[in-house]
């Protein structure tokens, strides 16, 4: 198959033709036929980017290493904080100190700017919005500030509309991991003279409805913890700020130091869960430490796990084929049918899930989860283990668990202390059915969401070459 191609071709280019690159991607026909229609279309009102706007790549990667990470500041955008929906995320805010934001001012966006990601998830842009005055950008990021002619949220639409990404696309570049470069977002094409107020309200209206659906979905999976403590009969405990508090000195001395362990807060919910049966989570399951050692069972590429790749608190993950060659040095950890994956990487945020792969078959996780195996208990269903790690009151522990500051992480010794509530058999099953249940509405919830979404991106696009302004 021709490389990029969605189906077997043969095409032939004439040597005139050959402008910008001469590889078979950025020529093939899909690619070609667009451009003329772009051209025909528009004609001197095509415009590359880089003309109507500043287009600037982030500082070079050793300008900010991890050790610049600061809990305030001024914000770093990094492709985390750019969803795949096209909007800003805050969720994983980290910071730069003002001394370092500063120095790298010329790398600054601020509201009305578009932040595209270059590398990794290709192309995924947002309009930086008014939450904080100023943020600088990552090395992964390419910012276009200073729009003429046009508005940031047309060029946004554009760029996420099937138009846009058939053009990052055919720009990108690399075999392993694809990425797009400054110049190649500068190039590419804008059409000027549209109806921006209709195309960009075709977005607004799309994401509106997307929005709700995916609230929807985390209304869902959120409240399946006040499911479960209705079930199991645990009180609802607010977490009240106590300023004033006193832990026993045994605690202290043969535990940890810092006030945030010992807040009251945390030992109520313990001792919510410690009012019926329970067991802690390192003898009611087996932790793997089954290794790969990057050479053997696979051919020539993997399927690889991230942390990244795990939604929260839904139970599903995402592998990546990786080539061996590239394999990165955390991808460590084998993982077989029925496992399951615990992040350790501020685990509270509930990046937990259980392999799916045949029977037979493995998976490769970072060394960033910790691999729940074999139960030591009969009592204890492994969807129900599943589910219940998702629980807040269990969540909670592992936060308290955790240590470090920007990237909280926990031990796996620590995680086999997490004390873990064990109803009867009926009850377990009841659970596992109500998570099953709103498991599959949130899969439902998605899928119509995501069809929307790509409905109206399409719809974008036929208005586009229907509808400009004459």
């Amino acid at each position: 198959m021709t490389p990029g191609a969605k189906s077997l071709c043969a095409f032939a280019v004439k040597r005139g033709d050959l402008k910008k690159r001469i590889d078979v991607h950025y020529n093939l026909p899909e690619y070609t036929l667009l451009e003329k229609q772009l051209r025909s279309k528009f004609a001197d009102r095509l415009k590359p980017l880089g003309e109507i706007a500043d287009v600037i790549c982030g500082p070079f990667g050793s300008a900010i290493k991890n050790t610049d990470y600061r809990e305030s500041g001024i914000p770093l955008v990094r492709i985390t904080n750019v969803s795949k929906d096209g909007y800003m995320n805050y969720d994983d805010l980290i910071f730069l100190s003002e001394e370092l934001g500063e120095r790298l001012c010329r790398t600054q966006v601020t509201e009305g700017d578009i932040v595209i990601s270059q590398r990794g998830s290709l192309g995924q842009c947002a309009v930086v919005d008014g939450r904080y005055p100023k943020m600088n950008i990552s090395a992964n990021i390419i910012a276009v500030k200073n729009i003429r002619e046009s508005s940031a949220s047309f060029i946004h639409d554009y760029l996420l509309s099937v138009v846009g990404q058939a053009l990052l696309a055919r720009n990108a570049s690399g075999q392993v991991q694809q990425k797009i470069t400054t110049q190649d977002i500068a190039d590419v094409p804008i059409p000027l003279g549209c109806d921006e107020k209709h195309l960009s309200g075709l977005v607004r209206s799309a994401y509106s409805s997307y929005s709700q659906k995916i609230a929807q979905t985390d209304s869902l999976l959120r409240g399946m913890s006040g499911y479960i403590h209705e079930v199991l009969d645990l009180d609802e405990v607010e977490d009240k700020t106590t300023i004033f508090f006193a832990a026993p000195r045994g605690n202290v001395l043969h535990k940890r130091m810092d006030p945030e362990y010992h807040r009251p807060f945390y030992a109520h919910r313990i001792r919510e869960i410690e009012k019926a049966p329970h067991d802690t989570l390192g003898n009611i399951v087996e932790f793997s430490n089954e290794t790969w050692n990057q050479k053997d069972y696979f051919a020539s590429e993997f399927p690889y796990i991230e942390i990244s790749g795990v939604r929260l608190r839904e139970n599903v993950y995402e592998t990546v084929a990786t080539p061996l060659e590239k394999a990165p040095s955390r991808a460590k950890m084998i993982v077989r049918r029925g496992d399951i994956i615990v992040s350790t990487t501020r685990p509270h945020r509930g990046a937990i899930a259980t392999i799916t792969c045949p029977d037979g078959e493995m998976e490769i996780a970072s060394t960033g989860f910790c691999v729940l195996r074999r139960l030591r208990r009969e009592d204890v269903s492994k969807e129900y283990l599943q589910w219940i790690l998702l629980e807040d009151y269990v969540l909670l522990q592992m936060l308290r668990g955790s240590s470090g500051g920007n990237y909280p992480a926990i031990t796996g010794d620590e995680l086999k202390k997490i004390v873990i509530p064990i109803p009867d058999p009926a009850l377990q099953k009841k659970i596992c059915e109500e998570a099953a249940r709103r498991k599959d509405a949130v899969k439902a919830l998605r899928g119509e969401a995501a069809r929307e979404w790509q409905a109206a991106k399409t719809q974008f696009e036929k208005d586009l070459f229907g509808g400009q302004k004459k």
